[in-house]
Protein backbone atom coordinates (compact mmCIF):
# COMPACT_ATOMS: atom_id res chain seq x y z
CA UNK A 1 0.00 0.00 0.00
CA UNK A 2 1.26 3.45 -0.93
CA UNK A 3 0.59 6.11 1.69
CA UNK A 4 1.27 9.81 1.26
CA UNK A 5 2.86 11.42 4.33
CA UNK A 6 2.03 15.12 4.58
CA UNK A 7 3.05 17.36 7.46
CA UNK A 8 3.25 21.06 8.34
CA UNK A 9 0.77 22.26 5.74
CA UNK A 10 0.37 25.53 7.65
CA UNK A 11 -2.72 26.86 5.89
CA UNK A 12 -1.03 26.73 2.47
CA UNK A 13 -3.80 25.62 0.14
CA UNK A 14 -1.77 25.89 -3.06
CA UNK A 15 0.98 23.64 -1.71
CA UNK A 16 -1.48 21.09 -0.32
CA UNK A 17 -3.39 20.80 -3.57
CA UNK A 18 -0.15 20.37 -5.51
CA UNK A 19 1.06 17.57 -3.22
CA UNK A 20 -2.28 15.76 -3.27
CA UNK A 21 -2.33 15.87 -7.08
CA UNK A 22 1.30 14.70 -7.22
CA UNK A 23 0.49 11.78 -4.90
CA UNK A 24 -2.62 10.85 -6.85
CA UNK A 25 -0.59 10.62 -10.05
CA UNK A 26 1.70 8.12 -8.28
CA UNK A 27 -1.07 5.76 -7.27
CA UNK A 28 -1.30 6.69 -3.60
CA UNK A 29 -4.05 4.74 -1.85
CA UNK A 30 -4.04 6.39 1.58
CA UNK A 31 -2.90 9.57 3.27
CA UNK A 32 -1.43 10.35 6.66
CA UNK A 33 -1.59 13.99 7.74
CA UNK A 34 1.04 14.57 10.41
CA UNK A 35 -0.13 17.80 12.02
CA UNK A 36 0.25 21.57 11.86
CA UNK A 37 -2.55 22.11 9.41
CA UNK A 38 -2.97 25.73 10.51
CA UNK A 39 -0.70 28.67 11.31
CA UNK A 40 1.47 30.92 9.11
CA UNK A 41 -0.60 30.76 5.91
CA UNK A 42 -3.79 32.42 4.67
CA UNK A 43 -6.10 29.44 4.04
CA UNK A 44 -6.73 27.65 7.37
CA UNK A 45 -10.41 27.02 6.64
CA UNK A 46 -9.86 25.32 3.27
CA UNK A 47 -6.92 23.28 4.53
CA UNK A 48 -8.72 22.03 7.65
CA UNK A 49 -11.76 21.11 5.57
CA UNK A 50 -9.64 19.08 3.13
CA UNK A 51 -7.91 17.22 5.95
CA UNK A 52 -11.24 16.61 7.71
CA UNK A 53 -12.75 15.21 4.50
CA UNK A 54 -9.86 12.80 4.14
CA UNK A 55 -10.12 11.77 7.80
CA UNK A 56 -13.84 11.09 7.35
CA UNK A 57 -12.94 8.69 4.53
CA UNK A 58 -10.53 6.77 6.76
CA UNK A 59 -7.24 8.56 6.19
CA UNK A 60 -5.02 9.25 9.19
CA UNK A 61 -4.59 12.63 10.88
CA UNK A 62 -2.73 13.62 14.04
CA UNK A 63 -2.46 16.90 15.92
CA UNK A 64 0.41 19.38 15.65
CA UNK A 65 1.41 22.11 18.06
CA UNK A 66 -0.11 24.87 15.92
CA UNK A 67 -3.37 22.92 15.77
CA UNK A 68 -3.38 22.66 19.55
CA UNK A 69 -2.62 26.37 19.90
CA UNK A 70 -5.91 27.25 18.19
CA UNK A 71 -7.72 26.21 21.34
CA UNK A 72 -4.90 26.74 23.81
CA UNK A 73 -1.95 28.91 24.67
CA UNK A 74 0.46 30.60 22.26
CA UNK A 75 2.87 31.61 25.02
CA UNK A 76 5.60 29.27 23.78
CA UNK A 77 5.35 30.44 20.14
CA UNK A 78 7.38 33.30 18.74
CA UNK A 79 5.54 36.57 18.06
CA UNK A 80 5.08 35.90 14.34
CA UNK A 81 3.66 32.42 14.89
CA UNK A 82 1.40 33.65 17.68
CA UNK A 83 0.05 36.45 15.48
CA UNK A 84 -0.79 33.95 12.74
CA UNK A 85 -2.59 31.70 15.22
CA UNK A 86 -4.58 34.65 16.58
CA UNK A 87 -5.59 35.59 13.01
CA UNK A 88 -6.55 31.98 12.26
CA UNK A 89 -8.81 31.86 15.32
CA UNK A 90 -10.77 34.70 13.80
CA UNK A 91 -11.57 32.85 10.57
CA UNK A 92 -12.00 29.25 11.72
CA UNK A 93 -15.50 28.14 12.59
CA UNK A 94 -16.69 26.03 15.50
CA UNK A 95 -16.60 22.82 13.43
CA UNK A 96 -13.00 23.47 12.41
CA UNK A 97 -12.01 24.08 16.01
CA UNK A 98 -13.72 20.90 17.19
CA UNK A 99 -11.97 18.86 14.51
CA UNK A 100 -8.54 20.20 15.50
CA UNK A 101 -9.21 19.74 19.21
CA UNK A 102 -10.31 16.13 18.76
CA UNK A 103 -7.26 15.03 16.77
CA UNK A 104 -5.10 12.38 18.48
CA UNK A 105 -1.46 13.10 19.25
CA UNK A 106 -0.33 9.86 17.60
CA UNK A 107 -1.65 6.81 15.79
CA UNK A 108 -0.29 3.32 15.22
CA UNK A 109 -1.26 1.20 12.24
CA UNK A 110 0.49 -2.09 11.59
CA UNK A 111 4.26 -1.57 11.55
CA UNK A 112 3.97 2.24 11.44
CA UNK A 113 3.64 4.98 14.05
CA UNK A 114 2.43 8.42 13.00
CA UNK A 115 3.15 11.52 15.12
CA UNK A 116 3.83 15.21 14.57
CA UNK A 117 6.90 15.55 16.78
CA UNK A 118 8.70 12.95 18.93
CA UNK A 119 6.98 9.73 19.92
CA UNK A 120 8.87 9.90 23.22
CA UNK A 121 6.50 12.62 24.48
CA UNK A 122 4.12 13.76 21.71
CA UNK A 123 2.48 16.35 23.95
CA UNK A 124 5.79 18.18 24.53
CA UNK A 125 6.42 18.88 20.82
CA UNK A 126 10.11 18.01 21.07
CA UNK A 127 12.12 18.27 17.86
CA UNK A 128 13.70 15.16 16.37
CA UNK A 129 16.84 17.00 15.32
CA UNK A 130 19.62 14.53 16.08
CA UNK A 131 20.33 10.78 16.04
CA UNK A 132 19.87 10.71 19.83
CA UNK A 133 16.44 12.33 19.56
CA UNK A 134 15.55 9.91 16.76
CA UNK A 135 16.56 6.94 18.92
CA UNK A 136 14.32 8.13 21.76
CA UNK A 137 11.41 8.52 19.37
CA UNK A 138 11.69 5.10 17.72
CA UNK A 139 12.17 3.42 21.10
CA UNK A 140 8.93 4.98 22.34
CA UNK A 141 7.05 4.18 19.14
CA UNK A 142 8.20 0.54 19.23
CA UNK A 143 7.37 -0.01 15.57
CA UNK A 144 9.48 -0.61 12.49
CA UNK A 145 8.56 2.75 10.98
CA UNK A 146 8.05 6.11 12.66
CA UNK A 147 6.75 8.94 10.50
CA UNK A 148 6.80 12.54 11.73
CA UNK A 149 7.27 16.19 10.77
CA UNK A 150 7.65 19.31 12.93
CA UNK A 151 11.23 20.18 11.89
CA UNK A 152 10.33 21.28 8.33
CA UNK A 153 13.16 19.15 6.97
CA UNK A 154 13.51 15.85 5.13
CA UNK A 155 15.73 13.32 6.88
CA UNK A 156 15.67 9.54 7.11
CA UNK A 157 17.11 7.94 10.26
CA UNK A 158 17.85 4.23 10.35
CA UNK A 159 18.92 1.90 13.11
CA UNK A 160 22.39 0.36 13.23
CA UNK A 161 23.48 -3.04 14.59
CA UNK A 162 25.01 -1.14 17.54
CA UNK A 163 21.59 0.13 18.56
CA UNK A 164 22.11 3.70 17.37
CA UNK A 165 20.48 5.83 14.70
CA UNK A 166 22.18 7.25 11.62
CA UNK A 167 20.88 10.19 9.58
CA UNK A 168 20.56 10.02 5.81
CA UNK A 169 19.70 12.93 3.51
CA UNK A 170 17.34 11.65 0.81
CA UNK A 171 17.34 12.75 -2.80
CA UNK A 172 13.96 13.82 -4.12
CA UNK A 173 12.24 11.19 -6.23
CA UNK A 174 14.64 8.36 -5.38
CA UNK A 175 13.06 5.34 -3.68
CA UNK A 176 14.92 4.17 -0.58
CA UNK A 177 14.67 0.56 0.62
CA UNK A 178 13.51 0.41 4.25
CA UNK A 179 13.95 -3.20 5.33
CA UNK A 180 11.85 -4.67 8.13
CA UNK A 181 15.13 -5.80 9.71
CA UNK A 182 15.87 -2.25 10.92
CA UNK A 183 13.99 0.57 12.58
CA UNK A 184 13.38 3.74 10.61
CA UNK A 185 12.29 7.29 11.35
CA UNK A 186 11.29 9.51 8.44
CA UNK A 187 10.98 13.27 8.80
CA UNK A 188 8.78 13.94 5.80
CA UNK A 189 9.35 17.69 5.39
CA UNK A 190 6.90 20.57 5.22
CA UNK A 191 4.16 20.84 2.61
CA UNK A 192 3.39 24.46 3.35
CA UNK A 193 6.57 26.12 4.63
CA UNK A 194 9.90 24.58 3.53
CA UNK A 195 12.95 26.18 5.11
CA UNK A 196 15.93 24.76 3.23
CA UNK A 197 16.21 27.39 0.51
CA UNK A 198 13.95 25.47 -1.86
CA UNK A 199 10.36 26.81 -1.90
CA UNK A 200 8.95 23.61 -3.45
CA UNK A 201 6.52 21.75 -1.21
CA UNK A 202 7.88 18.66 0.54
CA UNK A 203 6.23 15.35 1.39
CA UNK A 204 6.95 11.63 1.15
CA UNK A 205 5.32 8.41 -0.04
CA UNK A 206 5.78 5.17 1.86
CA UNK A 207 5.16 1.94 -0.01
CA UNK A 208 4.98 -0.39 2.97
CA UNK A 209 4.27 -3.50 0.89
CA UNK A 210 7.45 -2.94 -1.10
CA UNK A 211 9.34 -1.61 1.97
CA UNK A 212 10.52 1.65 0.46
CA UNK A 213 10.09 5.36 1.06
CA UNK A 214 10.38 8.11 -1.54
CA UNK A 215 10.78 11.76 -0.60
CA UNK A 216 9.38 14.34 -3.00
CA UNK A 217 9.61 18.07 -3.75
CA UNK A 218 6.68 19.56 -5.62
CA UNK A 219 6.82 23.00 -7.26
CA UNK A 220 3.63 25.00 -6.79
CA UNK A 221 2.46 28.60 -7.10
CA UNK A 222 4.28 29.79 -4.01
CA UNK A 223 4.08 33.40 -5.14
CA UNK A 224 0.28 33.24 -5.15
CA UNK A 225 0.36 31.77 -1.63
CA UNK A 226 2.67 34.60 -0.55
CA UNK A 227 0.35 37.23 -2.05
CA UNK A 228 -2.52 35.78 -0.02
CA UNK A 229 -0.47 36.08 3.15
CA UNK A 230 0.16 39.76 2.48
CA UNK A 231 -3.45 40.40 1.51
CA UNK A 232 -4.63 38.85 4.77
CA UNK A 233 -2.48 41.27 6.75
CA UNK A 234 -0.31 38.53 8.19
CA UNK A 235 3.35 39.30 9.00
CA UNK A 236 5.35 40.05 5.85
CA UNK A 237 8.08 37.66 6.98
CA UNK A 238 5.70 34.75 6.40
CA UNK A 239 5.18 35.76 2.78
CA UNK A 240 8.92 36.21 2.28
CA UNK A 241 9.54 32.73 3.66
CA UNK A 242 7.15 31.22 1.10
CA UNK A 243 8.81 33.15 -1.71
CA UNK A 244 12.33 32.07 -0.76
CA UNK A 245 11.80 28.77 1.05
CA UNK A 246 13.80 29.88 4.06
Amino acid sequence: MRIALLSDIHSNLEALRACLAHARERGVERHAFLGDFVGYGADPVAVVEIVAEHAARGDLAVKGNHDEAIGGSTAYLNDTAAEAIDWSRGVLGADHRRFLAALPLALTEGDAYFVHASAAAPERWDYVDSPIAALKSVAAADTVYTFSGHVHDQVLYHGTPAGRMTAFRPQAGVAIPVSLQHRWLALVGSVGQPRDGNPAAAYAIADLDAARVTFHRVPYDNLAAARKVRAAGLPAALAYRLERGI
